[in-house]
């Protein structure tokens, strides 16, 4: 059973569907919008940005800052790849060592 958080078949093993999943593909697993500050929208490092809905997805896409729409998802994603949303910001913060 899903549980709040969890990213919708994030591809956590590198498959979605069935599929593989490129490092450049976004897993739309939220954890961009919840590890590191946004300082455009004045979230600070670790908290949930006030736009990323239940269903982590962003509720301002259309007007979502440029610093948003110039992330890219890369081989970081693979490495944060966890179940939960708290499991992947960990793992993040971990990994910089923050």
């Amino acid at each position: 059973m899903r549980e709040p958080g969890d990213a919708p078949d994030n591809g956590r093993d590198g498959v979605r569907d069935g599929r593989p999943v490129e490092a450049s593909t976004c897993r739309r697993c939220g954890t961009c919008c919840v590890a590191p500050d946004i300082a455009a929208l004045g979230k600070p490092l670790g908290r949930r940005c006030p736009h990323l809905g239940p269903d982590l997805a962003c509720r301002v896409y259309e007007r979502r800052p440029a610093v948003c729409r110039g992330y890219r998802p890369d081989e970081l994603c693979r490495r944060i790849a966890a179940p939960t949303l708290d499991q992947r910001v960990a793992l993040y913060l971990a990994l910089f060592g923050l």
